[in-house]
């Protein structure tokens, strides 16, 4: 059993390929895919985020880094984006009045929506530019699963090898 954690280095801009600079920041303009197909149903950015990091995942360590941090920054905005169209669709139906609690809980979404939606594009920008850049949490969640090596001790041998 190894009591120490190595990570792989990480990667210079100059040795990201184009390719995977593109399929990175394509990671961040998930969230836009609602959008892109007329609906405003936020489970479709977040299925769209799911399948594009499945279709993804294998092309670098670069690119499950930033596939890993917009999936898994974009599940709490879209479970409260789905829980506010949820909640307005429930009050329309049963004539029920808006309560300051429903306005005050859809400026505070509104507001992590225009957050998320600036360090998204942000962090687009700088994986377009072969470069790094960490969310709060999810950063760092996403920068162990894509870059900490891992061995299996019954094979004494390491599990998740660097892509070819």
């Amino acid at each position: 059993m190894r009591n120490y954690t190595e990570y792989y280095p990480l990667p210079q801009p100059n040795e990201v390929s184009k390719r995977e600079r593109d399929d990175a920041m394509g990671s961040y303009l998930m969230m836009f895919a609602s959008l892109g197909a007329g609906l405003p149903l936020p489970i479709i950015n977040l299925l769209a985020a799911v399948i594009y990091y499945f279709v993804n995942k294998h092309k670098g360590r670069f690119v499950r880094f930033h596939l890993l941090q917009s999936l898994w920054s974009q599940i709490p905005v879209t479970l409260l984006n789905g829980f506010m169209v949820i909640w307005t669709i429930r009050n329309f139906m049963t004539q029920t009045d808006f309560s300051q609690l429903f306005f005050g809980l859809l400026w505070t979404t509104v507001f992590i929506n225009v957050l998320y939606l600036g360090f998204s594009i942000y962090a687009a920008v700088r994986a377009n530019n072969g470069r790094f850049f960490y969310f709060l949490f999810f950063g760092k969640l996403a920068y162990h699963q894509a870059y900490k090596v891992r061995y299996d001790d019954s094979k004494n041998e390491e599990v998740n090898l660097p892509p070819m």
